[in-house]
C-alpha cells in the first residue's frame, strides 16, 4: 500500500500512543471531581493546558481543548457571531474554506439573520488581502480565512489579513488545521488571528482532539451546554488521553514540522510533472504557496470516483480533496470559486505525501498513472 493521503489523516505516533495509554492508566478519574483521583485527573489536565499554551507562547486561559478541528471552527465562528450580533451582523469568510467553516457561515446567514460576504479567489485558489479590505464594513464584526486549503494546499496569506483585522478592531478566525506540522511554527500569534482552530490528527496525534486559541478577553458563546468544563465555554468531560496526545503530537511534530519541506517539495514536483505531462491533466492550486506535501490535479474525461477506485485497485490511497466528503459526487466548491471549467470541478485528485513517503513509492505511482487514467476515462483518452 501506498498512503498518500496525509491531509485526510495521520497514522498515530508510536510515542504519542505510549503517552495516551499512560494517562488512561492513571488518570481515569473525571477531572472536575474533587476527590483525589479526580485531582490526579485535573491536574493531568491542566499540566496539558500549560505545555501546550507554554508551545504557543500564550496563557494558558487561552486554549480551550475541543473534539477535533470542526468542533474548535464551530465554536469559533458561531460562538463569536452570536456573541457580536449586538454590534453587527455582517461577517465576511472566503468561498474555498472547509465544510467546517463553510457551513457554519451558511447556516448563520440562512437562520440567524446575519449577512455573508464571500470573498472571491484567484485562479490559484488564493484571497487577495485587497478583497478582505474592500469587504470590510462598519457592521463588520468576524473574518475567517484559512491558513491553508485542505483540497489544493494553497496557503494563504492569513497574517496580512489578520493585520487588516486588528487595525479595524475586527474579530478575525483563521483555520490552521492544515498548516500544523507543515509550515514553519514559531508561536500562535504568526497568525495574527483572534482565534486559532487545531486538530491533533493531522500531524500524527489522535483522531477526536482539537484545540482553539481564543485570544484574550474575547469570550465566544458556547455551542455546548450542560457543564462549567474548559472555563464554561465547552460543556462536556475532557477527553485526557486525547488531549494528552494532541499536547504530546504538538511538541513532537509541530515547532519542527514532521513534514520534512524540502525532501516532500521535491516528490511532489516530481510527481506533478509526470502527470502533467499525460494529456488533459491539469495541476490545481498555487505553484508556490502551497503545502509542501499537497499536489492536486484534475483529469479531463474522468471524475474523482474513478480515479480514486483505480489508484485504491492499485494500492494507492488518494482523496478527491476533502475527506469529510467522501463518496459525494459533488463537484469541488473550491474548484467551482476557481473558476475551473464543471467538467472539471469532479475530476479532481489529490495526492498528499507525509514523512514516511520515499522516491520508490513516487516512481511506483508514476509508473501506474497513465493505466489508471486511461482506466478512469473508460479507455476514450491516451
Amino acid at each position: 500500500m501506498i498512503y498518500f493521503d496525509h491531509n485526510a489523516t495521520t497514522p498515530l505516533d508510536p510515542g504519542v500512543r505510549t503517552v495516551m495509554l499512560d494517562v488512561l492508566d492513571r488518570a481515569w478519574a473525571n477531572p472536575s471531581s474533587v476527590h483525589g483521583p479526580g485531582r490526579v485527573a485535573g491536574a493531568v489536565l491542566d499540566e496539558a493546558r500549560y505545555k501546550l499554551s507554554t508551545g504557543w507562547r500564550c496563557k494558558p486561559s487561552e486554549v480551550v481543548f475541543t473534539g477535533g478541528g470542526t468542533e474548535a471552527n464551530n465554536l469559533a465562528v458561531f460562538g463569536t457571531a452570536r456573541r457580536l450580533r449586538d454590534r453587527g451582523r455582517h461577517l465576511v469568510t472566503s468561498s474555498v474554506e472547509h465544510h467546517a467553516v463553510l457551513h457554519a457561515f451558511r447556516h448563520l446567514q440562512a437562520d440567524e439573520g446575519f449577512t455573508v460576504t464571500w470573498l472571491p479567489v484567484d485562479a490559484h485558489g488564493r484571497v487577495d488581502p485587497g478583497e478582505v479590505r474592500r469587504a470590510l464594513r462598519p457592521d463588520t464584526i468576524l473574518v475567517s480565512v484559512m491558513a491553508a486549503n485542505n483540497e489544493l494546499g494553497t496557503i494563504q496569506p492569513v497574517a496580512e489579513i489578520g493585520a487588516l483585522c486588528r487595525e479595524r478592531g475586527i474579530i478575525f478566525h483563521t483555520d490552521a488545521v492544515q498548516a500544523f506540522g507543515k509550515l514553519p511554527f514559531t508561536d500562535i500569534h504568526q497568525f495574527q488571528a483572534d482565534l486559532v482552530a487545531v486538530c491533533a490528527h493531522k500531524f500524527h496525534g489522535p483522531k477526536g482532539a482539537g484545540a482553539l486559541y481564543i485570544r484574550s478577553p474575547l469570550l465566544p458563546q458556547p455551542i455546548h451546554f450542560g457543564g462549567g468544563h474548559e472555563n464554561e465555554r465547552r460543556a462536556g468531560t475532557e477527553n485526557l488521553a486525547a488531549i494528552a496526545g494532541l499536547v504530546e503530537a504538538f511538541g513532537r511534530f509541530v515547532p519542527e514540522p514532521v513534514f520534512p519541506a524540502e525532501p516532500l517539495r521535491a516528490l511532489t514536483e516530481q510527481l506533478a510533472a509526470a502527470a502533467t505531462a499525460i494529456p488533459g491533466v491539469h495541476r490545481r492550486g498555487h505553484p508556490e504557496a502551497r503545502l509542501p506535501n499537497t499536489l492536486a490535479f484534475t483529469v479531463t474525461g474522468a471524475d474523482s470516483i474513478a480515479l480514486m477506485a483505480n489508484l485504491d485497485l492499485e494500492g494507492v490511497c488518494a482523496s478527491s480533496g476533502s475527506a469529510c466528503s467522501a463518496g459525494s459526487i459533488e463537484p469541488s466548491h473550491v474548484l467551482q470559486a476557481m473558476g475551473v471549467p464543471a467538467a472539471e470541478c469532479n475530476a479532481l485528485i489529490r495526492f498528499s505525501l507525509g514523512r514516511d513517503s520515499t522516491a520508490a513509492e513516487v516512481e511506483q505511482v508514476i509508473s501506474l498513472l497513465p493505466r489508471v487514467l486511461r482506466r478512469s476515462r473508460g479507455g476514450s483518452h491516451p
